[in-house]
Protein backbone atom coordinates (compact mmCIF):
# COMPACT_ATOMS: atom_id res chain seq x y z
CA UNK A 1 0.00 0.00 0.00
CA UNK A 2 1.61 3.65 -0.85
CA UNK A 3 1.37 6.19 1.87
CA UNK A 4 -1.02 8.20 -0.50
CA UNK A 5 -4.58 8.34 0.47
CA UNK A 6 -7.70 10.24 -1.40
CA UNK A 7 -8.14 13.59 -0.34
CA UNK A 8 -11.53 13.98 1.22
CA UNK A 9 -13.63 16.41 -0.77
CA UNK A 10 -15.58 19.53 0.66
CA UNK A 11 -18.59 17.37 0.64
CA UNK A 12 -17.63 14.60 2.67
CA UNK A 13 -16.64 14.84 6.04
CA UNK A 14 -12.34 14.38 6.39
CA UNK A 15 -10.96 11.09 7.45
CA UNK A 16 -10.69 10.14 11.03
CA UNK A 17 -6.56 9.47 12.00
CA UNK A 18 -6.32 6.51 13.32
CA UNK A 19 -2.82 5.14 14.67
CA UNK A 20 -2.77 1.83 15.84
CA UNK A 21 -0.78 -1.05 16.60
CA UNK A 22 0.35 -3.80 18.90
CA UNK A 23 1.30 -2.93 22.45
CA UNK A 24 4.49 -1.65 23.58
CA UNK A 25 4.95 -0.81 19.81
CA UNK A 26 5.64 3.01 21.03
CA UNK A 27 1.94 4.50 20.05
CA UNK A 28 1.96 6.82 22.54
CA UNK A 29 5.45 8.61 21.69
CA UNK A 30 4.48 8.90 18.32
CA UNK A 31 0.87 10.43 19.02
CA UNK A 32 2.77 12.98 21.55
CA UNK A 33 5.06 13.82 18.75
CA UNK A 34 2.11 14.41 16.54
CA UNK A 35 0.33 16.65 19.11
CA UNK A 36 2.79 18.69 19.03
CA UNK A 37 4.17 18.97 15.70
CA UNK A 38 0.17 20.26 14.68
CA UNK A 39 -2.78 21.53 17.01
CA UNK A 40 -4.25 17.93 18.30
CA UNK A 41 -6.20 15.76 20.50
CA UNK A 42 -5.96 12.30 21.63
CA UNK A 43 -8.69 10.01 21.56
CA UNK A 44 -7.72 7.00 23.66
CA UNK A 45 -8.61 3.45 21.91
CA UNK A 46 -7.83 1.27 24.90
CA UNK A 47 -10.24 -0.92 26.82
CA UNK A 48 -7.88 -0.70 29.96
CA UNK A 49 -6.99 2.88 30.58
CA UNK A 50 -10.89 3.78 30.41
CA UNK A 51 -10.61 2.83 34.48
CA UNK A 52 -9.42 4.81 37.60
CA UNK A 53 -7.10 3.71 39.97
CA UNK A 54 -5.02 1.55 37.01
CA UNK A 55 -1.94 4.08 35.97
CA UNK A 56 1.01 1.54 35.74
CA UNK A 57 -0.26 -1.54 33.97
CA UNK A 58 -2.20 0.25 31.41
CA UNK A 59 0.91 2.55 30.41
CA UNK A 60 -1.44 5.45 31.00
CA UNK A 61 0.32 8.65 30.35
CA UNK A 62 2.00 11.10 32.82
CA UNK A 63 0.28 13.78 34.48
CA UNK A 64 3.07 16.03 32.81
CA UNK A 65 2.15 14.86 29.46
CA UNK A 66 -1.53 14.88 29.88
CA UNK A 67 -0.82 18.77 30.98
CA UNK A 68 1.17 19.00 27.58
CA UNK A 69 -1.79 17.37 25.35
CA UNK A 70 -5.09 17.10 25.67
CA UNK A 71 -6.10 13.16 26.42
CA UNK A 72 -9.60 11.94 26.05
CA UNK A 73 -11.52 9.01 27.46
CA UNK A 74 -9.02 8.29 30.64
CA UNK A 75 -10.11 7.57 33.46
CA UNK A 76 -13.88 7.14 32.69
CA UNK A 77 -14.92 4.13 34.72
CA UNK A 78 -14.34 2.65 38.02
CA UNK A 79 -12.94 -1.14 37.41
CA UNK A 80 -16.14 -2.49 39.16
CA UNK A 81 -17.66 -1.23 35.95
CA UNK A 82 -17.86 -2.44 32.52
CA UNK A 83 -17.59 -0.80 28.81
CA UNK A 84 -18.41 -1.79 25.28
CA UNK A 85 -18.12 -1.20 21.76
CA UNK A 86 -20.92 0.70 21.57
CA UNK A 87 -20.33 2.71 24.44
CA UNK A 88 -17.00 3.61 22.81
CA UNK A 89 -18.05 4.39 19.58
CA UNK A 90 -20.64 7.48 21.64
CA UNK A 91 -17.69 8.42 23.37
CA UNK A 92 -15.21 8.57 20.77
CA UNK A 93 -17.85 10.43 18.36
CA UNK A 94 -18.97 13.08 20.97
CA UNK A 95 -14.93 13.77 21.91
CA UNK A 96 -14.25 13.84 17.44
CA UNK A 97 -17.19 16.47 17.21
CA UNK A 98 -15.63 18.59 20.17
CA UNK A 99 -12.29 19.00 19.32
CA UNK A 100 -13.15 19.74 15.91
CA UNK A 101 -16.03 22.50 16.99
CA UNK A 102 -12.58 23.90 18.74
CA UNK A 103 -10.75 24.05 15.16
CA UNK A 104 -8.10 21.00 16.06
CA UNK A 105 -7.47 17.61 14.86
CA UNK A 106 -8.77 14.06 16.72
CA UNK A 107 -6.53 11.40 16.68
CA UNK A 108 -7.25 8.24 17.71
CA UNK A 109 -4.98 6.34 19.09
CA UNK A 110 -4.45 2.77 20.90
CA UNK A 111 -4.12 -1.14 20.76
CA UNK A 112 -7.81 -1.72 20.85
CA UNK A 113 -8.83 -3.43 17.77
CA UNK A 114 -12.48 -3.88 18.63
CA UNK A 115 -12.88 -0.25 18.85
CA UNK A 116 -11.38 0.48 16.07
CA UNK A 117 -13.51 -2.29 14.27
CA UNK A 118 -16.76 -0.46 15.70
CA UNK A 119 -16.15 3.08 14.66
CA UNK A 120 -14.75 2.09 11.15
CA UNK A 121 -17.67 0.10 10.46
CA UNK A 122 -20.39 0.95 12.34
CA UNK A 123 -22.01 -1.67 15.16
CA UNK A 124 -24.75 -4.23 14.16
CA UNK A 125 -27.52 -4.85 16.64
CA UNK A 126 -26.53 -7.56 19.18
CA UNK A 127 -28.34 -8.40 21.99
CA UNK A 128 -27.71 -6.70 24.97
CA UNK A 129 -26.52 -8.72 28.43
CA UNK A 130 -28.72 -11.03 30.08
CA UNK A 131 -27.50 -11.62 33.54
CA UNK A 132 -29.24 -15.13 34.06
CA UNK A 133 -27.47 -16.40 30.82
CA UNK A 134 -24.15 -15.39 31.92
CA UNK A 135 -24.08 -16.36 35.73
CA UNK A 136 -25.14 -20.13 34.31
CA UNK A 137 -22.38 -19.74 31.56
CA UNK A 138 -19.93 -18.48 34.43
CA UNK A 139 -21.30 -21.76 36.62
CA UNK A 140 -20.14 -24.17 33.75
CA UNK A 141 -16.60 -22.84 33.04
CA UNK A 142 -15.98 -23.20 36.73
CA UNK A 143 -16.81 -26.76 36.07
CA UNK A 144 -15.45 -27.12 32.75
CA UNK A 145 -12.72 -25.13 32.13
CA UNK A 146 -12.73 -21.85 29.58
CA UNK A 147 -10.85 -24.44 26.72
CA UNK A 148 -13.82 -26.43 26.86
CA UNK A 149 -16.26 -23.54 26.98
CA UNK A 150 -14.32 -22.25 23.47
CA UNK A 151 -15.09 -26.02 22.22
CA UNK A 152 -19.03 -25.58 22.41
CA UNK A 153 -18.10 -22.34 21.03
CA UNK A 154 -16.54 -23.58 17.70
CA UNK A 155 -19.71 -26.40 17.52
CA UNK A 156 -22.06 -23.72 16.82
CA UNK A 157 -20.16 -20.46 15.64
CA UNK A 158 -17.23 -22.15 14.20
CA UNK A 159 -15.91 -18.89 12.15
CA UNK A 160 -16.06 -16.75 16.26
CA UNK A 161 -13.97 -19.02 17.96
CA UNK A 162 -11.46 -19.18 15.23
CA UNK A 163 -10.45 -15.61 16.16
CA UNK A 164 -10.85 -16.36 19.89
CA UNK A 165 -7.74 -17.62 22.31
CA UNK A 166 -9.48 -20.42 24.66
CA UNK A 167 -8.83 -18.58 27.43
CA UNK A 168 -10.49 -15.32 26.43
CA UNK A 169 -13.04 -16.10 28.77
CA UNK A 170 -14.85 -12.83 28.54
CA UNK A 171 -15.32 -12.84 24.41
CA UNK A 172 -15.89 -16.32 24.30
CA UNK A 173 -18.74 -15.75 27.14
CA UNK A 174 -20.29 -12.71 25.10
CA UNK A 175 -20.36 -14.90 22.03
CA UNK A 176 -22.33 -18.03 23.73
CA UNK A 177 -24.78 -15.74 25.33
CA UNK A 178 -25.71 -14.28 22.17
CA UNK A 179 -26.29 -17.20 20.65
CA UNK A 180 -28.35 -18.52 23.93
CA UNK A 181 -30.48 -15.29 23.52
CA UNK A 182 -30.54 -15.21 19.42
CA UNK A 183 -30.22 -18.59 18.57
CA UNK A 184 -27.75 -17.26 16.12
CA UNK A 185 -24.14 -17.45 16.07
CA UNK A 186 -22.69 -13.59 16.94
CA UNK A 187 -20.35 -14.05 13.50
CA UNK A 188 -24.00 -14.23 11.42
CA UNK A 189 -25.82 -11.03 13.69
CA UNK A 190 -21.71 -9.32 12.84
CA UNK A 191 -22.37 -9.96 8.99
CA UNK A 192 -25.85 -8.81 8.79
CA UNK A 193 -26.69 -5.72 6.93
CA UNK A 194 -28.88 -3.81 9.43
CA UNK A 195 -26.42 -1.58 11.51
CA UNK A 196 -27.74 0.87 14.82
CA UNK A 197 -24.59 3.21 13.23
CA UNK A 198 -23.07 3.82 10.07
CA UNK A 199 -19.44 2.91 8.94
CA UNK A 200 -17.50 6.31 9.07
CA UNK A 201 -14.30 6.88 6.72
CA UNK A 202 -10.83 6.45 8.69
CA UNK A 203 -7.56 6.35 7.63
CA UNK A 204 -5.46 3.99 10.01
CA UNK A 205 -1.64 4.38 10.18
CA UNK A 206 -0.63 1.15 11.76
CA UNK A 207 2.57 0.45 13.85
CA UNK A 208 4.18 -3.12 13.25
CA UNK A 209 7.79 -4.17 13.99
CA UNK A 210 9.01 -5.86 11.24
CA UNK A 211 11.33 -8.35 14.09
CA UNK A 212 8.74 -9.83 16.05
CA UNK A 213 12.17 -10.76 18.65
CA UNK A 214 12.41 -7.01 19.10
CA UNK A 215 8.78 -6.37 19.81
CA UNK A 216 8.90 -9.56 21.93
CA UNK A 217 11.68 -7.49 24.33
CA UNK A 218 10.30 -4.65 24.60
CA UNK A 219 7.29 -5.84 26.34
CA UNK A 220 9.38 -7.81 28.97
CA UNK A 221 11.69 -4.69 29.04
CA UNK A 222 8.11 -2.88 29.97
CA UNK A 223 6.86 -5.43 32.29
CA UNK A 224 9.97 -5.24 34.69
CA UNK A 225 10.17 -1.49 34.43
CA UNK A 226 6.54 -1.66 35.72
CA UNK A 227 7.24 -3.73 38.60
CA UNK A 228 9.58 -1.21 39.49
CA UNK A 229 7.70 1.99 39.02
CA UNK A 230 5.04 -0.15 41.35
CA UNK A 231 3.03 -2.41 39.68
CA UNK A 232 2.44 -4.56 42.40
CA UNK A 233 1.58 -1.82 44.85
CA UNK A 234 -1.07 -0.36 42.32
CA UNK A 235 -2.70 -4.31 42.43
CA UNK A 236 -2.21 -5.15 46.06
CA UNK A 237 -4.57 -1.58 46.30
CA UNK A 238 -6.88 -2.96 43.90
CA UNK A 239 -7.69 -5.76 46.14
CA UNK A 240 -7.49 -4.09 49.30
CA UNK A 241 -11.10 -2.71 47.95
CA UNK A 242 -12.57 -5.28 48.74
CA UNK A 243 -15.00 -5.32 46.07
CA UNK A 244 -13.16 -6.26 42.72
CA UNK A 245 -12.53 -9.92 41.24
CA UNK A 246 -11.02 -11.56 38.64
CA UNK A 247 -14.26 -12.19 36.76
CA UNK A 248 -14.27 -8.23 35.71
CA UNK A 249 -12.33 -7.25 32.50
CA UNK A 250 -10.56 -4.82 34.29
CA UNK A 251 -8.79 -7.14 36.37
CA UNK A 252 -8.71 -9.72 33.65
CA UNK A 253 -6.06 -6.89 31.58
CA UNK A 254 -3.07 -8.40 31.23
CA UNK A 255 -0.78 -7.70 33.99
CA UNK A 256 -3.20 -7.30 36.44
CA UNK A 257 -4.89 -10.96 36.25
CA UNK A 258 -1.50 -12.47 36.62
CA UNK A 259 -0.08 -10.20 39.68
CA UNK A 260 -3.88 -10.41 41.44
CA UNK A 261 -3.06 -14.53 41.11
CA UNK A 262 0.42 -13.73 42.62
CA UNK A 263 -1.21 -11.75 45.16
CA UNK A 264 -3.73 -14.77 46.12
CA UNK A 265 -0.36 -17.17 46.80
CA UNK A 266 -1.44 -19.35 43.26
CA UNK A 267 1.82 -18.79 42.12
CA UNK A 268 5.02 -17.13 42.58
CA UNK A 269 6.25 -14.18 41.45
CA UNK A 270 8.85 -15.13 38.84
CA UNK A 271 5.56 -17.64 37.41
CA UNK A 272 3.68 -14.27 37.31
CA UNK A 273 6.21 -12.33 35.50
CA UNK A 274 6.82 -15.26 33.29
CA UNK A 275 2.55 -15.37 32.55
CA UNK A 276 1.93 -11.37 32.10
CA UNK A 277 4.89 -11.33 29.91
CA UNK A 278 3.42 -14.20 28.19
CA UNK A 279 -0.13 -12.84 27.90
CA UNK A 280 1.33 -9.90 26.62
CA UNK A 281 3.20 -11.50 23.66
CA UNK A 282 -0.45 -13.29 22.88
CA UNK A 283 -2.04 -9.70 23.02
CA UNK A 284 0.36 -8.37 20.51
CA UNK A 285 0.09 -11.06 18.41
CA UNK A 286 -3.83 -10.99 17.49
CA UNK A 287 -3.47 -7.33 17.52
CA UNK A 288 -1.01 -8.06 14.62
CA UNK A 289 -3.76 -10.21 13.25
CA UNK A 290 -6.48 -7.98 12.91
CA UNK A 291 -4.30 -5.10 11.96
CA UNK A 292 -2.61 -7.25 9.08
CA UNK A 293 -6.39 -7.71 8.07
CA UNK A 294 -6.72 -4.48 6.47
CA UNK A 295 -5.49 -4.49 3.30
CA UNK A 296 -5.46 -0.26 3.25
CA UNK A 297 -3.47 0.67 6.10
CA UNK A 298 -0.54 2.72 6.34
CA UNK A 299 1.98 0.46 7.43
CA UNK A 300 5.02 2.04 9.49
CA UNK A 301 7.97 -0.51 10.71
CA UNK A 302 7.60 0.45 14.27
CA UNK A 303 11.52 -1.16 15.13
CA UNK A 304 13.21 0.55 11.91
CA UNK A 305 15.27 3.89 12.00
CA UNK A 306 13.51 6.78 11.19
CA UNK A 307 9.87 5.29 12.53
CA UNK A 308 8.95 8.65 13.81
CA UNK A 309 10.12 10.76 11.02
CA UNK A 310 8.37 8.66 8.38
CA UNK A 311 5.04 9.14 10.79
CA UNK A 312 5.21 12.46 10.94
CA UNK A 313 5.48 12.43 7.14
CA UNK A 314 2.67 10.63 6.45
CA UNK A 315 0.36 12.57 8.44
CA UNK A 316 1.87 16.22 6.84
CA UNK A 317 0.88 14.74 3.85
CA UNK A 318 -2.74 13.79 4.98
CA UNK A 319 -3.32 16.89 6.40
CA UNK A 320 -1.65 18.78 3.12
CA UNK A 321 -4.52 16.85 0.76
CA UNK A 322 -7.01 17.55 3.42
CA UNK A 323 -8.32 14.28 3.63
CA UNK A 324 -8.03 14.18 7.75
CA UNK A 325 -9.16 18.01 8.01
CA UNK A 326 -11.91 20.23 7.38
Amino acid sequence: MTERAHSASSSNPPALLCLAGPTASGKSAIARAIAQQWPCEIINVDSATIYRGMDIGTAKPSREERAMIQHHLLDILDPLESYSAAAFRRDALTCVAQIRSRGRLPILVGGTMLYFKALREGLNDLPTANPEIRKELETRAAQLGWPAMHEALRAIDPVTAVRLSPNDSQRIQRALEIWHISGKPMSELLNASEQTDQPLKTVTLSLEPAQRSNLHQRIALRFDAMLKEGLVEEVQALRARGDLHTDLPAIRCVGYRQLWSMLSGEVTPEQAREQAIAATRQLAKRQLTWLRSLPERLTVEADAPGALERTLAIVGRLIDDRTITD
